[in-house]
C-alpha cells in the first residue's frame, strides 16, 4: 500500500461555489445544516453568493472547516484513510479532526471562535514574498523585532507579519521578485496575536482532545505526533507562532510518504509540497467530481 498524507489549506484558498456540488449529497447537505445551526448563518449561502464575506476571516475560516471536513469525510466512505494528516494555519483544524482529535462539532465551535477573535485584531500586515534573498531576509528579520517571519511556505515564498511600518520596512530592504501586502485585518502568526492567544486558550482548555489515530504534522513543530496533550499544546502556539509548511513538505518522505492528496479549494499545498521536495505523487480533491471511486 502506497503511504498516503492529507493535507488541508487554510485562508486565501476560499472560492466563491466552494462546496455547492456536495448539497446533492444527503450526507454533506446534513452537515451543512448542522454547521448553519452552530454558526447561526449559511455556509451555503455564503459560498454560493457573497464573494466578499467569504473573503472576511470570519467567514472564511468556518467555511473552509465545513467543506474540507465534507470532502475529507466522504473519503473515509470510499474507505480511504490517510497515514498522516497536516494542514496550513487553519487547515490544522481539519486534520486534527481528521485523526479524531475531536468531535467534528467541537471543531467547528473551536474555528467559528478563533475566526471572531482573529477577525477583531487589528492594526497589524501581513505580506507575501516571493523568489527572494533568504539570508538578506533572515539577518533584516533579526534587527526588526516588529516583524516575524509569519509562514515559511518553501524555499521560494514565505510570509512576515507584524507591525505596518516594520513589515514595510522589511518590503523595502529584502529584494524579492513580488512582494504583495496581503489583505488580513491583524498580523497573524506574530507576537502581535498575544492577547487574542490569550484569549483563545480560555476556550481550547474546555475541550477535551483525544490521541489521534493517525499522526498530526503540527504548524509549530512539523515532526508528526499522535499524543492529545502534545497536539493540544503545538495547537495553543500556533496563533503567535510560525507555519512551518516548508518543514512540514521536507519531512514527508523521512516519514515515508509516498502519496499527498491536498482535500479542499485550490492547490495551493501541493505547490508548495512540489516546490520542497520531490517524488513525490501529488493529488487534489477540491469538489464532488474528484472524490475517488
Amino acid at each position: 500500500m502506497t503511504k498516503t498524507a492529507w493535507v488541508f489549506p487554510g485562508q486565501g484558498s476560499q472560492t466563491l461555489g466552494m462546496g455547492t456540488d456536495l448539497l446533492d449529497i444527503p450526507e454533506a447537505k446534513a452537515k451543512f445544516d448542522q454547521a448553519e445551526a452552530i454558526l447561526g448563518w449559511s455556509v451555503t449561502e455564503i459560498c454560493q453568493n457573497e464573494e466578499e464575506k467569504l473573503s472576511k476571516t470570519l467567514y472564511t475560516q468556518p467555511c473552509l472547516y465545513v467543506v474540507e471536513s465534507i470532502l475529507a469525510d466522504l473519503i473515509r466512505e470510499k474507505g480511504h484513510q490517510p497515514d498522516l494528516v497536516a494542514g496550513h494555519s487553519l487547515g490544522e483544524y481539519i486534520a486534527l479532526y481528521v485523526a479524531g482529535v475531536f468531535e467534528w462539532s467541537a471543531g467547528l465551535e473551536l474555528v467559528k471562535r478563533r475566526a471572531e477573535l482573529m477577525d477583531s485584531a487589528a492594526g497589524g500586515m501581513m505580506a507575501a514574498l516571493m523568489n527572494f534573498d533568504r539570508e538578506k531576509l533572515e539577518k533584516v528579520l533579526a534587527e526588526n523585532p516588529d516583524v516575524v517571519l509569519a509562514n515559511d511556505n518553501s524555499p521560494a515564498q514565505v510570509v512576515i507579519s507584524g507591525t505596518p511600518e516594520a513589515v514595510q520596512t522589511v518590503m523595502s530592504q529584502v529584494k524579492a521578485k513580488r512582494a504583495i501586502p496581503l489583505k488580513v485585518s491583524g498580523a497573524f502568526h506574530s507576537h502581535l496575536m498575544a492577547n487574542v492567544a490569550d484569549d483563545f486558550q480560555k476556550i481550547l482548555d474546555t475541550v477535551e482532545f483525544q490521541s489521534a489515530k493517525v499522526p498530526v504534522s503540527s504548524n509549530v513543530q512539523p515532526e508528526p505526533a499522535v499524543d492529545a496533550e502534545i497536539l493540544k499544546q503545538r495547537l495553543s502556539q500556533q496563533m503567535t507562532g510560525s507555519v512551518r509548511w516548508r518543514e512540514i513538505a521536507l519531512q514527508l518522505p523521512a516519514n515515508s510518504i509516498e502519496k499527498v492528496v491536498e482535500i479542499g479549494p485550490g492547490n495551493v499545498l501541493t505547490g508548495l509540497i512540489k516546490r520542497s521536495t520531490t517524488d513525490l505523487i501529488l493529488e487534489n480533491v477540491r469538489n464532488a467530481a474528484e472524490l475517488p471511486n
